[in-house]
């Protein structure tokens, strides 16, 4: 079973951190959620969280992949913990999987992680960081090797079925989105 890290920062988007999260236990994929401190975050929204554990605590631990929800100040706190980036440089490293999504992405910039590769993220979040080496693409989800991306709150379901089918197959994808009655 895959395993992945989900950090939660306080004013994260709670549409995508909870979607995320729902449909990739849904596909039998290991997540934790890790605050950047301990007790409760409180999303974007005024939605409040608890995570499974703090991040301290899983920084030496393995995991498959980790994902990043957007938000706003949530990917700012996010961006400006060297704890996030030290994970993010060593899931790359070890040939793991890093995904973002809404304003998330700007995270992996900074890491490095965008760097020759096709990305796309919450409009102007990326326009406004100097990329030159980043193809900033408008579509929904951009898988490009083993670094995902995708746009924001409308495209969360879409993001969270891509994490599916690169951690457990397609098989797996289109078992869970058929149980979702999608159109």
């Amino acid at each position: 079973m895959a395993r992945t890290l989900v950090p939660l920062a306080q004013g994260c988007e709670e549409l995508e951190a909870v979607t995320i999260i729902d449909l990739l236990r849904r596909a039998g994929i290991e997540v934790v959620t890790a605050g950047l401190e301990a007790g409760e975050v409180k999303a974007s929204r005024g939605v409040v969280l608890l995570p499974d554990t703090t991040l301290d605590q899983v920084m030496d631990q393995a995991f498959d992949m980790i994902i990043l929800p957007g938000g706003l100040p949530g990917s700012d706190h996010l961006d400006n913990d060297p704890r996030i980036h030290e994970l993010l440089k060593r899931m790359h490293s070890e040939g793991g999987y890093t995904a973002a999504i809404c304003a998330a992405p700007k995270v992996l910039a900074s890491s490095g992680l965008l760097d020759g590769r096709k990305a796309t993220g919450y409009p102007g979040v990326l326009d406004g960081m100097d990329l030159p080496q980043v193809d900033v693409d408008l579509q929904p989800v951009i898988r490009d090797s083993r670094v995902i991306t995708s746009r924001g709150p409308g495209t969360a379901m879409d993001f969270a079925l891509e994490l599916i089918e690169v951690l457990e197959g397609k098989a797996k994808r289109d078992e869970v989105e058929a149980a979702l009655v999608r159109p």
